[in-house]
């Protein structure tokens, strides 16, 4: 049975998986201050009270247990990758999600030309194939293992630093993803969600750094395990998942910095997102 839903005691409309090591209130991203035994909430962040036990919300969050009712946005996204593979096929696409308009004009290539001579490709100033090349996915394969791994990971990191902070670091992983992919082999045809999921995993690896989860080493455990696959794979885009976790990690990590300050969150977010799409062109 799927447990009730706690709001923060501070902000009652916020869902939350989190509370205080020391009280048990549930606390929001917002209220909650990192220590070495847990998280506090404002009225016991500064002071300290021996060995805590971690919050067991907290916990259950990290194995998904908590974080069901606190998917809208993983879900959404989930669903707006495959609708645009569907929409691949709609539009006379083989089954590995080539050979159709969308396809042709939204996954990320530096530079290409089509049939009828026209230049295509981020170099020639399409530059919206920074982002739309991170809806786009080789075939049901590809596209399943994707958001498998978007379900799990995102759950986490949805209920954990709300949605619309998940969004915008999922959306600036992309682009960052993208620019490492570039960077890596920038005429070389890539799509895929991986470079934002290995976003959320680089920011998974801060939140557990800093104490806000625990998930025994899992986080590391799974980046270390889908570097190694990727390196080791042919087709699969290393400096695209490498970019992906390199913004992931310099987001959350502003995140954190400013967590009570929304305005210096989002600002964070464009100046990473700006910094993405400069390294993007400067390597093509």
């Amino acid at each position: 049975m799927e447990p009730a839903p706690r709001y923060c005691y501070r902000h009652p409309d916020r869902e939350t998986g989190l509370s205080c090591s020391v009280c048990d209130r549930p606390i929001c991203y917002e209220c909650m201050t990192p220590a070495p035994v847990g998280l506090r909430c404002p009225e016991h962040s500064g002071k300290p009270q021996g060995v805590q036990r971690v919050t067991q919300a907290a916990s259950r969050t990290v194995t998904g247990a908590g974080a069901r009712s606190v998917r809208v946005v993983t879900m959404a996204l989930i669903a707006i990758n495959t609708t645009v593979y569907l929409a691949e096929l709609a539009a006379g696409g083989s089954l590995d999600g080539t050979n159709n308009w969308i396809y042709e004009h939204c996954v990320l290539i530096s530079n290409a030309e089509y049939s009828n001579g026209h230049l295509a490709g981020v170099a020639n100033g399409e530059w919206w194939r920074l982002i739309t090349s991170a809806f786009l996915h080789y075939g049901p394969i590809h596209l399943a293992t994707n958001m498998f791994s978007l379900y799990f990971v995102g759950s986490v990191l949805e209920a954990v630093v709300g949605r619309w902070r998940y969004l915008l670091l999922y959306l600036v992983s992309g682009l960052a993803g993208s620019a490492g992919a570039l960077y890596a082999d920038p005429n070389s045809p890539t799509a895929g969600a991986s470079g934002a999921i290995f976003g959320i995993l680089g920011a998974l690896f801060i939140l557990e750094r800093s104490g806000a989860i625990q998930t025994g080493g899992q986080i590391v455990m799974l980046i270390v395990i889908n570097l190694v696959i990727s390196y080791a794979l042919p087709g699969i885009s290393l400096g695209g998942h490498v970019g992906g976790l390199i913004g992931g990690v310099v987001l959350m990590s502003a995140f954190l910095r400013f967590r009570r300050q929304p305005q210096l969150c989002i600002a964070s977010a464009a100046v990473v997102a700006v910094v993405a799409i400069v390294v993007a062109y400067a390597v093509i």
